[in-house]
Parts: structure tokens; C-alpha cells; sequence
């Protein structure tokens, strides 16, 4: 099939790479001139396990070609595949209005009969809006949800649990041969349903987030261990072992929160009550905290080792990152921030002032405190004895119990973990 993948940030570059490889012949469309020049030159705008060579295999092959021009990339498109990053500001509300007016960018040069496949981080009611206003066009409008994870994402698209796709009845047959060569069973649905459900699987993971999270700052104080108690619940068989519970840190990113927020607007829009929710966002709002209130006794001038800076191991990207966010508040307190990161280089300018080692071990080394602010395998190799031996006193913060298994048994060193009595 001919697609043009619009939008090309981690979703887009990961979708267009993958359908490519599936044997659809791909355009990779995006405004940024930077963009498409790094991704013609096998860059892809994320570090992400595996895709800058899918990248150079498919563009070699001839089957994905990357453009700044609409008038060139959508004419002849079947699917237009939307894969923006809908912005989100510092208090996680998405400016959905910036990805309406990406696709108003492209909307002289749709064809009838094209269908614009959104998956795209938008409210509820996205589609079926943009269905009415283009009607004169011709063109159809389908969702499916992104389910991607960073550092994971090229199985995650190859090998889904499961797709969803919400479409009208005659779109179908279309959508089963772009993704025939993809697994996961098809969830087939309406594209509100498709929409609301995306706000509800993100809804259901910021809800488990901060259940466990709250539980964790009741288990600080009674004695109890949130680990253990982790254990019993995923034990019950109406939970599960996979259940999304692990004491540590807040959400963070934006993904989770801008469904939340999404939920809350359509709340109040439609004169609903919303008070679980609400709570979701003032308990993660608490949790935030959590590492800043173990590290208010700092004192200016002393050091702090930060160990990982990422969103999430596995990919090099800082944007939203809750690590970063930490770096710049003990910075602004007067302390010393030395940092490691395996996927991050000097130069960042959310770094400013952050001392960069090139390794865990000399970010360690003389530091008062040291953080596991992002959980990269590679720190799980950190022995006590190189603990003790590079800090003064040993005391390492560890929100979500990462480095327990070499480090918590130790008495000459003071490990601090959620939901851990001191």
C-alpha cells in the first residue's frame, strides 16, 4: 500500500520504519527540515534500540523515502498516518489545537477516498470532528491508539498484545491489509470508543501508579515493607503478576498525564464528576516530592550524584524528564549535581551546570548523597564495595527499589527506597 507517515518524532520515525519492513511503500512526512535531513541520514530523532539501522535498511531498499513537502507525499497516499507528539506544557495540558493545525497544513492535498489514521495523543470527540469539517473532502477518519514504549518500541509495533483500531465498517478491509503483517488480535471499535479507550488504559496506569505510591508513604511510617506488600498483591489472582504496581516514582513524561487531564476537561465540559481522577493527579503531584523531600537537608555546596538522566532507559531523550527536573531544583538549592547517563552526551541544554562523568562509579566518587534517578541495567552492576569506596558516607536514594538486591543489605551503607522504613 502507498502511506505517508506524518509526523516522524519517536512515533512517527518508529511506524514508517516498521510498515516499510512489512512491504508498504512509505513516505516519512514532517515540516522540520532538521528532522528529515537527520532521518535521510539514518538518524532518527530518538535513540531507540534498533531503528536507525531499520531505518538504513528500508530507505536502502527503496520502500521508505522521507519529505517536507505535502504537495508530494499525500496525493498519492492510500493511509495518511498521523503520528504527531501532541505538545504538553509543564502542567501536562496538550495543546491539541497544534496537531489540528498539522493536518489543516495538508488538508488542500488529500484525495477522496483517502483515509487519515490518527494516532496521535487527542481528546475524545478528535475524530469525530474532524470527520464533519472534511466531509466535503471525501476522506475518512480512523484512530488507533499509539502503544508504544520507549526502548522497546520496534516489538512493540512488530509484536503488539493487541491492536485498536476504531473505524467505520467500510475502512476495515483497508486496515487489515496495512497491518496483516503485524500480530495482536484486532479490537475493532468506533472511533470515539477507540479515543476513550486510550484515555482510559493511561487513566488505569496513572491510577495504579498512585495507589501504590500512597501506600508506599503510609508503609514509611508503620514499618511495613512496600515491596513485599507489591508481592501480596500481584499474588491475588483478581490482580495479577503484571498489575502496574511498583513503589518508586511518580509518573512522569506527559503520556499518562495528559490523559488524566484529558479525562478532567471532558468531565467538566459535560458536567460530570471526576473526583478519582482528581485524586490521581493530586497523589502523583504529591509523589513528586517524595525525592526532593529525602534530599531537602542537602546543604548548598555539597554534591549529589545523579545516576541516569533519560525518561527512561533505553533511549536517549531528556524531554519530560523527572531526573532532569531534579538536577535543575538541587542546582537552583546551591548543590553540586554530578550526573552519569550511558545514552547522554555534554551539551544538553537542560544540563547546564550539571557535571557529566563517564561513568556511575566517578559520579559517585566523593558525593554526598547519591540518586538512581533512571533505572539503566548497567547500574545493577554497582557492588557495594565500590559504594563504600567512592562516597564519603555511603547513602544512596533509590525511589523505586532498583539497586535493593546488591545494596539494601548492606549496614555501612544508608539505602532509602518508597515505601521503606528508614
Amino acid at each position: 500500500m502507498q502511506v505517508t507517515v506524518y509526523g516522524l518524532w519517536h512515533l512517527g520515525s518508529v511506524t514508517a520504519a516498521c510498515l516499510a519492513e512489512a512491504g508498504h511503500s512509505v513516505v516519512g512526512l514532517d515540516p522540520d527540515t532538521g528532522t528529515i535531513a537527520n532521518l535521510q541520514a539514518n538518524r532518527p530523532p530518538v535513540d531507540e534500540p534498533g531503528l536507525a539501522a531499520l531505518v538504513a535498511e528500508q530507505q536502502k531498499a527503496g520502500r521508505l523515502r522521507f519529505m517536507t513537502s505535502a504537495a508530494e507525499a499525500i496525493p498519492s497516499a492510500e493511509v495518511v498516518w498521523v503520528c504527531f507528539d501532541t505538545p504538553v506544557d509543564a502542567n501536562d495540558n496538550a495543546d491539541v489545537q497544534w496537531v489540528r493545525d498539522r493536518l489543516e497544513d495538508i488538508a488542500s492535498h488529500l484525495q477522496p477516498g483517502t483515509l487519515v489514521l490518527i494516532s496521535s495523543q487527542v481528546p475524545v470527540g478528535f475524530g469525530a470532528r474532524l470527520a464533519a469539517d472534511w466531509a466535503h473532502r471525501g476522506v475518512r477518519v480512523a484512530c488507533s491508539p499509539e502503544n508504544l514504549r520507549l526502548g522497546q518500541a520496534l516489538d512493540c509495533f512488530r509484536r503488539p498484545d493487541r491492536i485498536v483500531i476504531g473505524c467505520e465498517s467500510p475502512d476495515r478491509d483497508k486496515l487489515t491489509r496495512l497491518l496483516s503483517l503485524f500480530g495482536g488480535e484486532r479490537v475493532w471499535m468506533s472511533v470515539a470508543s477507540a479515543e476513550m479507550t486510550k484515555h482510559a488504559v493511561n487513566a488505569f496506569l496513572a491510577t495504579s501508579v498512585a495507589f501504590i505510591n500512597e501506600l508506599a508513604r503510609i508503609c514509611e511510617v508503620v514499618g511495613a515493607d512496600a515491596k513485599e506488600v507489591e508481592r501480596g498483591l500481584k499474588s491475588e489472582s483478581r490482580i495479577g503478576p503484571r498489575a502496574y504496581l511498583s513503589p518508586g516514582a511518580a509518573f512522569a513524561g506527559g503520556t499518562l498525564a495528559r490523559d488524566i487531564g484529558f479525562l478532567l476537561e471532558l468531565a467538566q465540559a459535560h458536567n460530570r464528576p471526576a473526583h478519582l481522577f482528581q485524586g490521581v493527579r493530586a497523589s502523583n503531584e504529591c509523589q513528586k516530592n517524595w525525592l526532593r523531600e529525602q534530599l531537602s537537608s542537602i546543604p548548598a555546596g555539597a554534591t549529589v550524584a545523579v545516576l541516569g538522566l533519560t525518561y527512561k532507559p533505553g533511549t536517549d531523550t531528556l524531554r519530560r524528564s523527572g531526573s532532569v527536573e531534579l538536577c535543575q531544583w538541587l542546582l537552583a538549592r546551591g548543590v553540586k549535581v554530578r550526573a552519569h547517563d550511558p545514552a547522554v552526551k555534554a551539551g544538553a541544554e537542560e544540563l547546564a551546570g550539571v557535571e557529566l562523568t563517564e561513568s556511575a562509579e566517578s559520579a559517585l566518587r566523593g558525593a554526598d548523597v547519591g540518586v538512581l534517578a533512571t533505572p539503566w541495567p548497567e547500574y545493577r552492576t554497582l557492588t557495594p564495595a565500590q559504594v563504600r569506596r567512592a562516597m564519603k558516607r555511603p547513602r544512596v536514594i533509590d525511589p523505586t527499589h532498583f539497586l535493593s538486591a546488591g545494596l539494601a543489605s548492606d549496614p555501612n551503607i544508608s539505602y532509602i527506597a518508597a515505601g521503606r522504613a528508614a
